[in-house]
């Protein structure tokens, strides 16, 4: 997750020439040897495939949990941030220059469903339509988010999406920079903003979006923590307490686990209206967490150190890794083994707490 912070501040366009640039939204990414060694901020698991994404529009995938990788056929070379799937054959990956990528077959091939420039027309023309209809409230706050809307949408390419979610082969969601969220029903093929359904007034970054124990979370900067109300189709915010950054949010069933800046973790087992601070020991950002098998929670820090919880997120151990190296994500892959990403590539670690 510390990737989506550099996401931020690196993502102004680099200067060019005419004659030698390239838009990398119509440059397919290159293939390399060395794909699945450099720098990846995503891995999840699809099936018994691993997928990992990173700099450069690399994708890889391996079959054999993280022993050997591939490289995917990619149509952008774009930094890529976040991949999800929601089946072992159909995942979307998000990144840089607004970009949005589908694949049908495991994430072997992958195709561009949207970017920047397309997604600010999406805006533009959804808003300018709600405005006219009286969606937006009245002509004063329609006219302010008209306007809000189309500054953002001036920004184009230059906005990153930051993370991905589906529940199915159709329904999903994109989140990014400065509040920017969409939804899909017809997975990827259209997208709705969900600009205005977002209680988020000062417009912060949206890193995280994840279902937990049934209920949908956002999770972002300077505190921010949101939760889907079906009924009213809206995001509304709840506080944990904590004003720093929460790069994720994880959990299980029992609980929900927001993390973030300087080894701060939150924890509620009522839904979101409650929220106790969790003793991580850590004192860098927490950037990953994923969940193994129904009860182990599992975080990775920046500086690539790794606590596991067997009581939903209650109290954490630390986990020895044989080679720890900076870490952007986490998979489960098997009761005992996950695979981590970061600047130095993906990596799969066995491990026991016992």
């Amino acid at each position: 997750m510390a990737a989506k912070l550099a996401a931020l501040a690196l993502a102004l366009p680099l200067a060019a020439s005419a004659a030698t640039f390239q838009d990398v939204l119509d440059t397919p990414a290159k293939e390399s040897a060395l794909a699945a060694r450099s720098l990846l901020n995503g891995v999840v698991g699809a099936g018994k495939r691993v997928v990992a994404v990173g700099q450069r529009g690399h994708i890889v995938y391996s079959d054999d949990q993280g022993k050997s990788w591939r490289q995917a056929s990619v149509p952008v070379s774009s930094d890529l941030l976040a991949v999800t799937f929601s089946s072992p054959q159909k995942g979307w990956a998000v990144g840089h220059d607004g970009v949005v990528l589908h694949t049908a077959d495991g994430g072997a091939n992958w195709v561009k469903q949207l970017d920047g420039s397309s997604a600010a027309k999406v805006l533009e023309s959804f808003y300018a339509k709600q405005a006219a209809t009286g969606e937006l409230g009245s002509s004063e706050q329609s006219a302010a988010l008209v306007e809000e809307v189309a500054r953002l949408a001036r920004q184009g390419a230059e906005t990153p999406f930051l993370d991905v979610w589906f529940a199915d082969d159709n329904t999903g969601f994109i989140v990014g920079a400065f509040n920017l969220i969409f939804r899909t029903g017809d997975g990827g093929k259209t997208w709705e903003p969900w600009f205005h359904r977002t209680e988020n007034p000062t417009r912060m970054h949206l890193y995280a979006i994840r279902q937990v124990g049934g209920a949908l979370y956002i999770s972002g900067e300077q505190g921010l923590v949101l939760k889907l109300d079906e009924a009213g189709k809206r995001f509304a915010a709840m506080d944990t307490g904590y004003r720093g950054t929460y790069f994720g949010v994880n959990g299980n069933k029992d609980a929900v686990v927001v993390f973030g800046l300087r080894g701060n973790a939150y924890r509620s087992i009522d839904g979101g209206r409650q929220w106790a601070k969790i003793e991580t020991g850590l004192q860098d950002g927490i950037t990953g967490a994923t969940t193994c098998g129904a009860n182990r929670l599992v975080l990775i820090s920046q500086s690539g150190r790794m606590l596991a919880s067997d009581d939903a997120g209650e109290r954490f151990r630390p986990v020895k890794l044989a080679q720890p190296g900076p870490a952007s994500a986490i998979a489960c892959v098997s009761g005992d083994v996950v695979v981590i990403a970061g600047p130095r590539g993906v990596h799969a670690h066995a491990f026991d707490i016992k």
